[in-house]
């Protein structure tokens, strides 16, 4: 995500979690690239407006890096079409910003579930 209260938040709720924790934040998505070829995810939290790169295009790259990660979209600005779009090049999930630790717990527990 590029804002740092968005990436501070998700880093909060996710290592509160017993069984998980946040292996890095990035505010772009060739940052990301780099932290995930050397991080080895296991989910990805990914906007959909970003800065270089929009997040439709960084899942499909995302997806043929690493075809085993489990990928959230969480965005603010997309609508339907988007989060439709965004799953059929492999997104795994979706949740609406703003979003409360309750949601996010639950998006990411249903991953987890559903993999």
């Amino acid at each position: 995500d590029d804002s740092a209260l968005v990436r501070s938040l998700l880093t909060e709720i996710i290592n509160r979690q017993p069984d998980m924790c946040c292996v890095g934040a990035a505010s772009d998505p060739f940052v990301a690239r780099e932290m995930i070829r050397n991080t080895n995810p296991d989910i990805i939290t990914l906007d959909v407006e970003m800065p270089e790169m929009d997040g439709i295009e960084c899942v499909e790259q995302l997806v043929a890096m690493k075809p085993e990660v489990l990928i959230l979209i969480v965005s603010a600005l997309a609508d339907k079409a988007t989060a439709v779009e965004a799953m059929a090049k492999g997104a795994n999930g979706f949740l609406n910003k703003p979003f409360s630790d309750r949601q996010l717990n639950e998006a990411l527990a249903e991953l987890i579930g559903g993999a």
